[in-house]
């Protein structure tokens, strides 16, 4: 199991009701036989482009980014940071509830701290395999649905 510590950081978070569960269940799913802390913050778009642009020298926001803590620090494995305004407006356009979508960046960044990743074909499909799969058990639909029909055809 994951102890969770949750910060909310941007008060754009405070309507939205039940994230300290939604997130655990998210990291829970995630690959169930670690254990392990994990802090995710809940913040702005301008945080996420400060730390995009400090980490990933990438000067706009984004939804989720993932910081895996050091082994010597365990039973702590790392920090995951979600923006309100991108992961909203994602939710929005996929036509998803928003907690659905948090859960879905909790889970893809949970699995950036136990070591994967998306940077080919081949890591993309594991991960998002893993992602639905983690989402189908705790009720949250395929995020992924329209892409893997596109794949099939």
């Amino acid at each position: 199991m994951i102890t969770l510590e949750l910060l909310t950081e941007d008060e754009s978070w405070t309507n939205t009701t039940q994230l300290e569960k939604i997130c655990q269940q998210g990291l829970n799913a995630a690959n169930p036989k670690y254990t392990g802390e994990v802090a995710i913050l809940l913040t702005s778009d301008e945080k996420m482009r400060e730390l995009n642009q400090k980490f990933r020298n990438r000067d706009k926001p984004t939804d989720v980014l993932a910081f895996p803590a050091d082994s010597a620090v365990a039973p702590f494995l790392g920090d995951i940071a979600i923006g309100y305004g991108v992961a909203s407006k994602d939710a929005n356009a996929g036509n998803k509830p928003l907690h659905n979508h948090v859960a879905h960046l909790a889970v893809h960044g949970f699995l950036h701290l136990i070591g994967y990743d998306h940077q080919t074909d081949e890591e993309t499909v594991v991960m998002q395999d893993l992602e639905r799969l983690a989402l189908e058990s705790i009720g949250i639909p395929n995020p992924y649905k329209s892409i893997t029909q596109s794949y099939k055809q």
